[in-house]
């Protein structure tokens, strides 16, 4: 387990290569390259990403994924990740992400943390009530 500073720190670099890997699917790993110990956890996000935009896409009510902030869908599908795995208390990741939010993209009366965390209690509702399969774990 890593100091918290330094996982907060991964997931921010991670939510930075999947906000770049929005714009250059195909030099995935030349935007990746920087930050070499999150491979593994980025590769796993990748391989599973339909599963998580699947998830995401179920839960937003009229509204589509692409019409989603790319940070805000970077943010999103990492803790949608995180809550598929059920290794931290979802109350924690969504807290965590709300966090990002925050730092990130969240600029007028809150409305964006609001959205986001509505958002992530109806995937983690979605995910308690459902049976997800994933490919394998990180």
């Amino acid at each position: 387990m890593w100091p918290i500073k330094i996982k907060k720190k991964l997931k921010e670099d991670i939510i930075q290569s999947l906000y770049q890997y929005d714009f250059y699917q195909e030099e995935l790993k030349k935007y990746n390259s920087n930050v070499p110990e999150n491979i593994p956890l980025f590769q796993y996000i990748i391989d599973n990403i339909s599963i998580i935009d699947r998830i995401i896409e179920k839960n937003l009510y009229n509204y589509q994924i692409n019409r989603l902030n790319k940070v805000d869908k970077a943010i999103i599908r990492l803790a949608t990740l995180e809550l598929l795995e059920k290794k931290v208390s979802y109350r924690i990741i969504i807290n965590e992400a709300i966090e990002l939010t925050r730092k990130f993209t969240c600029l007028e009366e809150n409305k964006q943390c609001k959205f986001n965390n509505k958002l992530l209690q109806l995937i983690y509702e979605d995910i308690r009530d459902n049976n997800y399969i994933k490919k394998t774990s990180f």
